[in-house]
């Protein structure tokens, strides 16, 4: 029996996921239930009045919503509700991208800030960052500089020994959420005199201390995005997180675990922006006529709907691989990158979509859908943009496409482990090492689905073209292009495997790879307008053109349930 894709969707009085135990079920409903009674009023006030959000970290730390969710069981000292759980971490995500990134955003960063302490052997740091947690505090990740971004080779924040095996440490850091009150700020620098990567140094620092100066907010906006400065800062031996190669790992590790969460937050973005533009929709009449009742308007509502269960599908089935990694299966580091660039640069899309078709009430002040605007395209851009992450995806291009191996099926994993390996990554390196399942399995099993059969010829003819060694080449743009290509073939993939696990009907999974067919249809349109294109990859582009199969009884159906969310959710006033 097919599952209702509308089930898929976050609803607040409805679909709160019920595989979780009792605790997280409690956190969970708890943070739905704090916003809906601030209400609808209060939640776009404060937004448009850029008011900072002290209110919701008072309840986090009255609820020890992050401490639960945030300690790894080794830190927990007994407490069975506490445990690093990707699957509870990309739900509250996910509701709280539901009601603005400037929440999600708060927790966002205090995942990034927390990992290199949850990394490191430094027993003491993380005692203390465990006790603070529990006591309602925030983190931040002081990683990025002002003068050099996210260039950690290029850090100029740096520890002078002081003789005595400790440091004073002098510099500054730029674009730091929580950097106003986090009292646990993990910061990358380098050893004064000790070059290259032996030098340097993530340690712990206290937001609290004199020595930390806090500079100015440096976004228009009710999150607090610090630029700080640590003026001759005491750094204690016992403050030492990470060192030398370690602490570069470290640096690119955290943000493997951090930007995992981002998918999620596009995915709630999204979903409250379906209901509200739906409900106003189709329940406006203009020429006499239900503005749903255009063909255009039903097209981008049933575009919209496609890509969001399409999202969701993806970053369901991705954190199964996310909790089931370890040393011999790191396929996590493939699929991670895609939430990170496909599923954000998705929730655009949606948005776009949505905002186009709701027009000028979209600019209303009392409506979600402006706020939505506005977040949505940060998402690609936090934890490395678009063009860093598909240049990550295409190290593993080869091997995913030419070179499968045998793996065990990944279950869904919805218990309630600790997802310890996440901490103990080892070295940022090897990752053309990486081995993959045959991707063509699933698409061969779902080959009566016309549009999967059609999608299937466009990602077997970049298989080809890999293959035969014409995808090489050395300019960057040109790369990147089939970089998208690459990725919507590992996009469809993991969307079928949860297909099949949560039953989705086939005239939704139909329309989805309809819009992937346009979509790699479209990449390999703007293949041929590159200027490095060779005549290899100019014929190959012209030949993987495809027309989707097409089929108004089930885009009718498909749009049928999109009409059937209308008003089906407003939020509390």
């Amino acid at each position: 029996m097919t599952q209702p894709s509308e089930k898929l969707l976050l609803h607040p009085a409805r679909n709160l996921p019920d595989r979780f135990d009792p605790q997280t079920r409690r956190l969970l409903q708890a943070t739905i239930d704090w916003f809906e009674q601030r209400g609808k009023k209060r939640l776009l006030a404060d937004y448009h009045e850029k008011v900072f959000y002290q209110d919701f970290l008072d309840f986090a730390a009255r609820e020890k919503l992050f401490a639960t969710l945030l300690t790894p069981a080794t830190q927990a000292q007994g407490d069975p509700d506490r445990r690093w759980d990707t699957s509870r971490v990309a739900a509250l995500s996910e509701i709280l991208g539901f009601y603005g990134l400037n929440y999600w955003y708060t927790w966002q960063v205090t995942v990034l800030g927390l990992a290199p302490v949850w990394q490191s052997g430094n027993a003491d740091a993380r005692a203390r960052t465990a006790e603070l947690l529990d006591a309602g505090a925030v983190a931040a990740f002081g990683l990025s500089e002002r003068d050099h971004g996210a260039d950690i080779y290029s850090t100029d924040l740096v520890l002078t020994p002081t003789g005595d095996g400790n440091y004073t440490a002098n510099g500054g850091k730029y674009y730091i959420g929580n950097g106003n009150c986090a009292r646990i700020v993990s910061v990358f620098g380098r050893i004064a005199g000790v070059e290259g990567p032996d030098g340097y140094v993530f340690f712990l620092a206290d937001g609290a201390h004199p020595n930390y100066q806090l500079v100015k907010n440096i976004v228009p906006s009710a999150m607090y995005v610090a630029e700080f400065s640590l003026e001759d800062y005491p750094v204690r031996s016992q403050d030492i997180l990470h060192t030398g190669a370690e602490a570069f790992s470290a640096a690119l590790n955290t943000v493997n675990i951090g930007k995992f969460n981002l998918c999620f937050g596009g995915i709630g973005l999204c979903t409250h922006t379906l209901y509200e533009a739906i409900t106003h929709a189709h329940n406006r009449i203009l020429f006499g006529n239900r503005v749903t009742d255009f063909p255009h308007v039903r097209r981008g509502f049933v575009d919209a709907y496609a890509r969001l269960i399409a999202m969701r599908l993806f970053s369901d089935r991705a954190v199964d691989y996310f909790r089931s990694a370890n040393s011999d299966d790191r396929r996590y580091l493939l699929f991670n990158p895609v939430t990170k660039m496909k599923v954000t640069t998705e929730a655009q899309t949606v948005v776009g979509l949505l905002s186009d078709i709701v027009a000028a009430k979209g600019f209303e002040s009392d409506t979600f859908m402006p706020i939505a605007k506005v977040d949505v395209d940060g998402l690609p851009k936090l934890e490395g943009t678009v063009a860093v992450n598909l240049a990550l995806i295409l190290k593993f291009m080869p091997a995913y496409l030419l070179d499968p191996q045998e793996f065990a099926s990944v279950p869904t994993r919805h218990d309630a482990a600790d997802d310890e390996f996440l901490f103990r990554q080892g070295p940022a390196s090897g990752l053309s090492k990486v081995r993959f399942h045959d991707w063509r399995t699933v698409y061969r099993a779902h080959a009566t689905v016309p549009n999967v059969a059609v999608f299937t010829e466009q990602a077997q003819a970049l298989a080809e073209l890999v293959g035969a060694g014409d995808a090489q080449g050395t300019d960057m743009d040109l790369q990147l292009a089939l970089g998208e290509l690459f990725t919507l073939v590992v996009y469809g993939e993991l969307i079928l495997e949860q297909a099949d696990l949560v039953e989705v009907d086939s005239d939704v999974l139909d329309q989805i790879f309809e819009v992937l067919i346009r979509d790699f249809s479209a990449g390999a349109t703007e293949l041929l307008g590159k200027t490095a294109a060779t005549e290899a990859q100019v014929r190959w582009a012209t030949t993987a053109i495809r027309r989707p199969v097409v089929d108004q009884g089930r885009s009718g159906r498909v749009w049928e349930r999109v009409a059937a969310l209308s008003g089906t959710y407003e939020m509390t006033p």
